[in-house]
């Protein structure tokens, strides 16, 4: 009897696996200062609702995260800034799980009106990836790693309220894509693809007033990895290669903003997504 034919795996085509909902919630600090800058204090916990865990949760979470940011705006177009963030169970957006992360980033921002009242936004950064402590099930990885971030959005504010500064929402669409930064490569160094993680975001922010407002958001996050390629006895492969892991992610940021008095009237307020 005949037996059936079966395709031949190819190990150059991306495989894509889906994984469980991620859940982000987020919760913020912001300080205007007098010239429109800002400072912010952010904290958020992330966790996927797979019942399996290979990490240690604490508070509830797989990955905790604390940062701080800065901003300063040159004019109602360009800024630059830098953050600072501690992550312990770092996962998706850094691509070193379980380890302890601490990451510095300097940015570049810059935002313009298109047409019908968007605003169209590309935020390029550059941070450092510093492990201070590996967890027990980490991977094998250098001590820190370069990793630039491209992200380009387009939003628009639709003013509910009486008044400029009242009610509103604030519709967006963002996407980011980030890679892996080797300045010298050595030939033992593994193989890894052009582009390490993306990010399709769409998110719908409520102001309730100048000082709080929320968001909550969608994303289809994306890693791609390249493995090693198995084989058989006859050395045909069977498994490796290129994988796409999808990670559907629910968030919720919301926002508590201190104003100070006399501040600048024209200060524009960034979407949670900083």
């Amino acid at each position: 009897m005949a037996q059936p034919a079966y395709a031949q795996y190819n190990p150059n085509e991306a495989s894509r696996f889906v994984q469980p909902l991620e859940l982000w919630p987020e919760l913020q600090g912001e300080i205007a200062l007098h010239n429109g800058d800002y400072v912010l204090l952010a904290l958020r916990g992330e966790r996927s609702t797979s019942p399996y865990s290979y990490g240690r949760r604490s508070l509830g979470f797989d990955t905790r995260r604390v940062s701080a940011a800065y901003e300063h705006f040159w004019n109602e177009r360009w800024s630059w800034g830098g953050t600072l963030r501690y992550e312990s169970g770092a996962n998706l957006e850094t691509n070193s799980y379980y380890s302890k992360l601490l990451v510095p980033e300097v940015l570049l921002r810059h935002r313009s009106p298109i047409f019908g009242g968007l605003t169209f936004g590309q935020r390029l950064s550059v941070e450092r990836q510093v492990v201070v402590g590996r967890q027990p099930l980490g991977f094998s990885a250098p001590d820190g790693q370069f990793w630039g971030r491209l992200r380009v959005d387009v939003e628009r504010l639709f003013p509910l309220g009486t008044t400029a500064a009242g009610l509103a929402l604030r519709p967006r669409l963002s996407y980011t894509a980030s890679t892996h930064l080797r300045f010298q490569k050595s030939a033992t160094d593994r193989d890894e693809r052009t582009i390490q993680f993306t990010s399709l975001r769409g998110e719908v922010g409520v102001r309730l007033s100048p000082v709080i407002d929320f968001t909550p958001w969608f994303a289809y996050q994306t890693v791609y990895q390249q493995s090693l390629v198995f084989t058989d006895s006859n050395g045909n492969p069977v498994s490796g290669g290129k994988g796409n892991y999808v990670y559907p992610t629910l968030g919720l940021d919301f926002r508590f903003t201190l104003l100070p008095t006399g501040g600048k009237a024209d200060r524009q307020q960034l979407p949670t997504q900083h």
